[in-house]
């Protein structure tokens, strides 16, 4: 009699670090899928479509260039004020909008997740990619006025070498955004009030990271604690990359690194632990 060979095993997991990265890779087709459904339906239905790609961050910038760089009069350390703050609200929105939504994935998966298997690793990953092509737009519009001030006022712009790091700040940021967000969702599992507090929590962290001040106009005994921000080293170096305004550390952007790696080994562990049973709390 022949034997059955099946195709297809099903295991429990029995180990909180039985991470099955191989399999996450097999699942890539449906991964590019979520992606492509997240970014579609951003604006399904809307009149003016993706143009609200440009347009939220362009309002936001003339928001704050309106309070607080003319109504409040906070140093933007030379720079022009609409510059200043669009560098940093392009790459501060790609950190809170991959944190929000990661943060939530359990609990606005729960009708996918409990009626077919794949790894569930996917979402959340799939949420920081969807998230970089929201960025590569308003990253285009960034691009577009630092060229214009960068031919207009050539004395005030000064580019330089820590240009070449931004690829390196926004995989940081995407690895900040996915190790804190999946912790963060594995809580919300049992402690649904954490979820309330997420917005609350991303617009405190915000005005704890120098998006609208610049870090020279923080007091020196202050200083060192906004650089413990892990995030703050990667807006001051992206805003410094570009406009030669801002602090550049070496000693800052590995802190970051490392802190980085830590939330993303963290996060990938207690993810993969609370998705093995998380159906029963949801």
């Amino acid at each position: 009699m022949q034997r059955e060979v099946w195709s297809e095993v099903i295991r429990p997991k029995r180990s909180m670090f039985d991470l099955r990265l191989k399999e996450v890779w097999e699942y890539r087709d449906l991964l590019r899928m979520f992606v492509r459904r997240d970014f579609v339906a951003s604006f399904k239905q809307t009149i003016l479509g993706p143009t609200w790609f440009f347009i939220q961050p362009l309002l936001t910038t003339l928001m704050f260039t309106l309070v607080f760089g003319n109504i409040a009069g906070i140093s933007t350390d030379g720079m022009p004020k609409l510059l200043f703050y669009l560098s940093g609200l392009t790459i501060w929105n790609y950190f809170s909008e991959g944190f929000t939504k990661t943060s939530n994935v359990f609990v606005a998966n729960a009708g996918i997740f409990g009626k077919v298997y794949f790894p569930r690793l996917v979402m959340p990953l799939s949420i920081v990619t969807s998230g970089l092509l929201r960025f590569g737009v308003q990253l285009v519009l960034f691009l577009g006025f630092w060229i214009y001030y960068w031919v207009k006022q050539p004395e005030v712009v000064h580019p330089n070498a820590a240009i070449a790091l931004v690829p390196l700040l926004i995989l940081m940021m995407a690895g900040m955004a996915l190790g804190a967000g999946m912790i963060i969702s594995s809580l919300t599992t049992k402690y649904r009030d954490l979820a309330m507090l997420i917005n609350f929590g991303v617009t405190l962290l915000m005005y704890a990271t120098p998006v609208i001040y610049p870090l020279a106009s923080v007091p020196a005994k202050y200083q060192a604690l906004v650089m413990a921000n892990p995030i703050s080293p990667i807006v001051e170096t992206f805003r410094y990359g570009f406009t030669g305004s801002g602090h550049f550390s070496w000693g800052a952007l590995m802190y970051s690194v490392c802190f980085m790696l830590v939330l993303i080994v963290a996060g990938v562990t207690i993810f993969n632990r609370v998705q093995q049973k998380f159906m029963d709390t949801v």
